[in-house]
């Protein structure tokens, strides 16, 4: 497995707080690779020490099968946390300059800049100024600065954050993409759906520190299985009626106005026994059926809730 990034045992101090703790992980080459996790559990400061923005406090990273210096970083589209374009540029303009500093000629990058902005949807607005567009235009004019130098390796921190769902699919499509195109991608998300329908491989953090890393399938592996039940009626309470058996679940939106449950198969319980608890219980079923576990559920069964963030993100 040829790998376009190798991490051993970063950790990274801020004085007596440590951020990332002894982290080692593994991006191959053309995959597309999730770093997971909550609101402040290191992954901003793991990305930083990739790009060479921050310096580990002690590990070792190889990138692109190298040291990272400045003529490595060339062949790396980066888009930080922190938004930032020159807002009195247009959005062209703003994407050409960002391929120039990367090596691409004056031409070639104001050529690249236009057509990925006809290719987005944002041809109209390539002559405006990044102060004049929404923060979801100027959003996705820096992701394609990140990309406009056709580098080898991207690396984008919370690509999703600030747009709205039409945009954030936009988004899944063009780092597929990048993928197809033969470039490797790295991204940041707390919001588990992302990773789950896009990565070949993830690495979960929580507070600074490896909870998993491997294949999505891996990690759904490690959750508890799931049934999905529905009940007639707006009025029944499956969770009261099943109280003190040992079963979790949580209400979705049903259908038809009924209620929908989603129970976590754990402890021992297996889904025979909870159809046996729902007769005896009385619960007027319309549906049960076994359910594919989500990787937001295979994380709190590696961190448990408090290092989680909510499903929705």
């Amino acid at each position: 497995m040829n790998a376009a990034l190798e991490a051993e045992g970063l950790v990274k101090r801020y004085g007596a707080r440590t951020a990332v703790q002894d982290l080692s992980f593994t991006v191959p080459q053309g995959s597309i690779y999730g770093v997971l996790g909550p609101n402040g559990a290191g992954k901003s400061t793991t990305l930083r020490m990739l790009v060479g923005v921050l310096r580990p406090t002690e590990g070792h990273i190889s990138l692109l099968g190298g040291p990272v210096t400045r003529e490595a970083l060339r062949r790396v589209g980066y888009l930080p946390e922190e938004r930032g374009l020159y807002r009195s540029m247009s959005a062209r303009s703003a994407i050409a300059y960002l391929a120039r500093l990367k090596g691409t000629p004056s031409g070639k990058a104001f050529k690249r800049a236009d057509a990925l902005l006809n290719d987005h949807g944002l041809g109209k607005v390539k002559r405006k100024k990044v102060k004049t567009l929404s923060k979801g235009m100027a959003q996705k004019v820096q992701v394609l600065a990140a990309i406009a130098h056709e580098p080898d390796l991207i690396i984008f921190d919370e690509p999703f954050s600030g747009l709205d769902p039409v945009n954030q699919r936009v988004l899944e499509e063009t780092i597929r993409a990048q993928a197809a195109a033969g470039r490797t991608i790295l991204f940041s998300t707390h919001v588990m759906e992302h990773a789950e329908r896009l990565c070949d491989r993830i690495l979960l953090i929580a507070h600074g520190s490896k909870a998993f890393e491997g294949t999505v399938r891996d990690a759904l592996a490690l959750a508890p299985s799931v049934a999905v039940l529905e009940t007639d009626g707006a009025d029944y309470d499956l969770n009261a009626a099943l109280a003190g058996r040992g079963f979790t679940m949580s209400e979705e939106l049903g259908e038809h106005g009924n209620r929908r449950w989603r129970v976590k198969l754990e402890n021992g319980h297996n889904s025979r026994q909870l159809l046996q608890a729902c007769v005896e219980a009385g619960a007027p079923l319309s549906l049960f059926e076994p359910a594919r576990a989500s990787l937001h559920e295979a994380f709190v069964s590696l961190v448990g809730d408090k290092a989680m963030p909510d499903a929705a993100g």
